[in-house]
């Protein structure tokens, strides 16, 4: 019987029927989901007893603020091993799965992560309250020597791998003005340190935070700039700037907070995590040869490229090598393997022209206001496009048919050239006088006639309607 067994026995006075061993990702710790027919617990291998007993003080203090963190067990004679609370099956990162996919988050989704923002402010300002910080590790505190390591991890792990040229002592001439910035920015909270959404649990539809041992003392900058800029979670602009002022409103309620000042400080704490993932990558992906890493590199180097392109710096010779190193052959030559994504809305011209999140500027507006309309009556007041009655009432006119095959030959040609050319957005949108019934018929038959024809992905959206499809890919 091994010590996980023998602890399982000693908690629960039950036999062991089931040991499964869970997915640790980038960890080198051992997770097991242990059971008996009347208990489910999880038990931890750990390789480090200062690290366990880091996880396991600092959860004990959560645990006892109230805190949405997994309450700890038992733990082993030798400090190796220990149960803590089993929160399910489901990680964040799997419930935004769709959202992640297609850039498209529906409202479920978007309220989780609203939750998250708000349940972070708390973790960082109410769980520090009377934390003993000498219990943190490796480190009790965000300081100068963590910084300039995880700088030098993506110098070492990353940036040398490249075989980009670099003045290496102008380089850590930058590394120490943007060390020094940091360290402006001290705030007396909790800095999770490792916070995105593998490391978030969703139990009765509310967030657990797991896997904080590697926390210390630190700013609230950083777990924001880890969380909002992870590097395959596809949050558009518009989105995260939401869940930023969700999390700014839940901080203020803790603790001021300048609007201003807080974003002025935190681009850097952005390109700083930045850095450090690309180190973390390089090291698992090029060195210890984990395929999940290298995937996610060509991600962080586009969240890179738009870092630098959307913010001032005043470290130029490391701007410089960054923009040169994101330019390098083998990494311009990197297919993301995006595939032609469709977006197709109906609106209401009295609430303008859908804005266009991808950046390049829309795609066709089709007006539909000549085609006669449903709303002067009545009786289809309180319907929309979709229902049968204006369905029927549109399609025996006739007029909405040729205006929309005509629309049809336009769209075809341009969805078949963006396929051939690699192209991964085109935006397609149909307005009306109210965006109730002639918008949202056409946008409706044409997300359908496009995914039959081609098989690509067409994302729908009725925005006046706050309605919702995706129309799954067949390629």
């Amino acid at each position: 019987m091994n010590e996980l067994e023998t602890l399982f026995q000693q908690l629960t006075n039950e036999k062991l029927l089931i040991k499964e061993e869970l997915s640790a990702s980038g960890s080198n710790r051992k997770y097991f989901r242990l059971e008996s027919k009347n208990t489910a617990v999880i038990g931890v291998e750990g390789t480090s007893v200062e690290e366990n007993r880091s996880f396991i003080e600092i959860s004990k203090h959560f645990y006892k603020l109230g805190l949405p963190v997994p309450e700890f067990l038992l733990q082993s004679s030798d400090g190796l091993c220990y149960i803590q609370e089993d929160l399910g099956d489901t990680l964040l990162f799997d419930y935004i799965a769709d959202g992640r996919k297609t850039g498209l988050f529906h409202e479920k989704e978007k309220e989780m992560l609203r939750k998250t923002m708000r349940k972070l402010a708390k973790i960082q300002v109410l769980g520090a309250k009377g934390l003993d910080f000498s219990l943190c590790y490796p480190q009790p505190e965000f300081n100068e020597r963590s910084i300039l390591w995880d700088l030098n991890y993506f110098k070492y792990c990353f940036l040398k791998a490249t075989g980009l040229d670099f003045q290496e002592n102008r380089l850590e001439d930058d590394f120490k003005k943007l060390s020094d910035i940091l360290l402006s920015s001290k705030t007396d909270t909790f800095m999770y340190r490792d916070f995105q959404s593998r490391n978030v649990m969703i139990k009765d539809e509310q967030p657990y935070f797991i896997d904080f041992q590697g926390g210390r003392k630190g700013p609230v900058y950083y777990d924001v700039a880890s969380f909002l800029w992870q590097a395959k979670a596809k949050y558009s602009p518009e989105l995260r700037d939401e869940l930023l002022e969700v999390y700014l409103e839940s901080l203020n309620k803790l603790m001021p907070v300048d609007k201003t000042f807080f974003c002025s400080r935190l681009k850097h704490f952005v390109l700083f995590r930045t850095l450090q993932v690309l180190g973390a990558y390089g090291f698992r992906g090029y060195f210890e040869k984990k395929p999940h890493f290298l995937q996610s590199i060509p991600f962080a180097l586009e969240n890179l490229r738009a870092i630098l392109r959307d913010s001032d710096f005043e470290y130029s010779y490391l701007i410089d090598i960054l923009k040169q190193m994101t330019e390098l052959k083998q990494f311009r030559e990197v297919s993301l393997h995006k595939p032609l994504v469709v977006k197709v809305y109906s609106f209401s011209y009295k609430k303008g022209i859908p804005n266009d999140d991808s950046g390049n500027g829309g795609g066709f507006v089709f007006d539909c206001r000549a085609v006669n309309n449903p709303g002067k009556y009545e009786r289809y007041t309180h319907l929309t496009g979709l229902d049968e009655s204006v369905i029927k009432f549109l399609e025996e006119d006739g007029e909405i048919t040729k205006f929309l095959e005509s629309a049809y030959s336009l769209v075809d040609a341009s969805v078949k050239r963006y396929k051939d050319r690699g192209f991964t957005n085109l935006m397609i949108s149909f307005g009306c006088t109210g965006g109730q019934h002639r918008s949202v018929y056409s946008a409706q038959k044409m997300a359908e006639h496009i995914n039959e024809k081609f098989g690509v992905e067409v994302q729908l959206i009725h925005r006046e309607q706050n309605k919702e499809e995706l129309f799954c890919s067949r390629n």
